[in-house]
């Protein structure tokens, strides 16, 4: 097997690496803390210069036309610099209705490739407890959509969101345009600086619902998208822990020289090895348009299990200086709750895997089968 990235994607990879490197030291995050702003403005702008915002769009509609391998890299280093900028959302909805709606959503879709209109997504409703709070009643030959969308990231920014909506009980997406007078917005703003809004609807009436298929095909993409910032965070963790622990001395020794220490940040290296393969198996897949269901369930719960980890070892492991909000590496901890309830918490990823490993005794992974036999 060839693991290696092409020359494109490298030349992606280190220009990601580069902008985020270059907007979102602990300077800038700290100065950004303060402003009171919805996402990272500037950045937003250097990322639709670069066409970073539009990697996963397909040619045909104004976008690069790559895969999740592509966004991938560009997310690992989003989640190394802990960027706020919708950069996953945004294009995996348009790539969305692109694969599934092109000719009814096409304006949406060529704003969305430009760089006018930000597009949001939230598929929270999924795996909630709750379940999903917007209900579909059919009304002629269109739908009136009543209920709530909780916590739509940048719903005021947005010109858009692509939501689950619950349609004879069973799930299905549609798009819902935030500027109609029947959407109303309650904005927040979560724990780790990501701007949301509680969208409540009333009476909106929609002509056109996507798919069964197009929830199958996108859940599997937005898995891979937080698992890869969930891979980025976690290994800048890894690397500012190791610095600080090759540095802080205690009873006359650098902490570093410690076995509990050396244990602990080796468990954590493991766990973040663990949710790379996994990942990039999972990113394989889907460029390859192979099916998988259990690769992206697994890829969840190990990026909730190993940001859950990670991120408690690397704050054990700094001591008292990890809670203390002035020193930087706080906002990690941050980041990675939020990516684990963004991926629905390992719990209920878990759950769900073993339901589909209750239904299916024919696993890819096992060497008698081919591994196009994953259904």
């Amino acid at each position: 097997m060839d693991f290696e990235l092409s020359e494109d994607q490298r030349a992606i990879e280190q220009m990601a690496d580069s902008l985020f490197v270059d907007h979102c030291d602990d300077d800038a995050l700290r100065k950004w803390d303060l402003r009171d702003e919805p996402l990272m403005a500037a950045l937003w702008d250097l990322c639709r210069e670069t066409g970073l915002h539009a990697l996963a769009i397909p040619e045909a509609h104004g976008g690069s036309g790559l895969g999740m391998t592509e966004l991938m890299l560009v997310l690992q280093a989003q989640g190394r610099g802990l960027g706020q900028v919708p950069l996953w959302r945004h294009q995996l909805v348009a790539a969305t209705l692109a694969t599934f709606a092109a000719d009814e959503y096409a304006a949406w879709i060529e704003q969305a490739a430009s760089g006018q209109t930000l597009l949001s997504l939230s598929l929270d409703g999924v795996h909630a407890a709750r379940g999903i709070e917007l209900q579909a009643t059919p009304n002629g030959a269109d739908w009136v959509l009543d209920g709530r969308v909780a916590a739509v990231p940048l719903a005021v920014q947005s010109g858009a969101a692509l939501v689950p909506v619950l349609l004879h009980g069973q799930p299905r997406l549609c798009l819902l345009d935030l500027k109609s007078p029947t959407v109303q917005l309650t904005p927040a703003v979560m724990t780790h600086g990501e701007a949301v809004a509680d969208v409540r609807v009333e009476g909106y009436r929609l002509g056109h619902l996507l798919p069964v298929s197009a929830l199958d095909w996108l859940e599997p993409r937005a898995i891979a998208a937080l698992a890869a910032l969930q891979l980025g965070v976690s290994e800048e963790q890894i690397r500012r822990t190791v610095a600080y622990v090759s540095e802080r001395e205690q009873f006359q020794r650098r902490i570093g020289s410690f076995q509990a220490v050396q244990m602990s940040m080796a468990d954590a290296h493991i766990a973040l090895e663990t949710l790379r393969s996994t990942l990039w198996q999972l990113c394989y897949r889907l460029d390859a348009g192979l099916p998988a269901p259990s690769e992206a369930l697994a890829t969840a719960w190990l990026a909730c299990e190993a940001g859950h980890r990670i991120g408690h070892i690397a704050q054990h492991v700094h001591g008292g200086i990890g809670v203390d909000l002035t020193y930087p590496i706080h906002r990690f901890l941050y980041w990675s709750r939020a990516l684990g309830l963004a991926l629905g918490g390992s719990a209920a990823c878990l759950e769900r895997l073993g339901d589909w490993l209750s239904d299916n005794d024919k696993l890819g992974w096992k060497y008698d089968l081919e591994e196009h036999q994953a259904l």
